[in-house]
């Protein structure tokens, strides 16, 4: 997890919201590392565990990533939740919980409907309070007082 956080700090740098992520091949190697790439690339998909699973599954050269973990620093939304599904990741990590747009538990539950082939193995609250503090600063930072 400090690993995604250190690719969370480097997406807050270049202005994105400050979530990282890091996927690990069965061995426990990192294979894909990334964090929010929006503002920079203007690429709407451009989240950290999309940016972190093209990578692993370059790494890999192949799009199934079965045996491997998704570690992030904040829940996953529909469409990263969705592509962990699709991906055949075994397991996403993550620290922070996000109740506006969370779908690995909060807001939905995409990975673990059981109409889906595919249901990963979730383990939250991950330094979850040390997930949690980039984003808050980040937002606070931007809110009008």
């Amino acid at each position: 997890m400090r690993l995604a956080l250190d690719e969370a700090l480097l997406a807050g740098q270049a202005g994105d919201i400050p979530v990282g992520a890091i996927v690990l091949d069965p061995g426990g190697r990192v294979i894909g590392r990334g964090h929010n790439d929006r503002e920079l690339t203007g690429d709407p998909t451009g989240h950290a565990e999309i940016v972190a699973m093209r990578q692993a599954a370059s790494a890999r050269g192949e799009w199934r990533l079965s045996g491997c973990t998704l570690v992030v620093t904040l829940e996953p939304c529909t469409m990263c939740a969705g592509a962990a599904v699709q991906a055949r990741v075994d397991r996403i990590v993550y620290g922070a919980i996000d109740e506006k747009a969370g779908a690995v538990g909060s807001l939905w539950d995409v990975v673990r409907d059981r109409r889906l082939n595919h249901r990963p193995e979730v383990i939250v609250g991950v330094l979850a309070d040390e997930c949690a503090a980039p984003l808050i600063e980040f937002f606070a930072s931007r809110r009008v007082r």
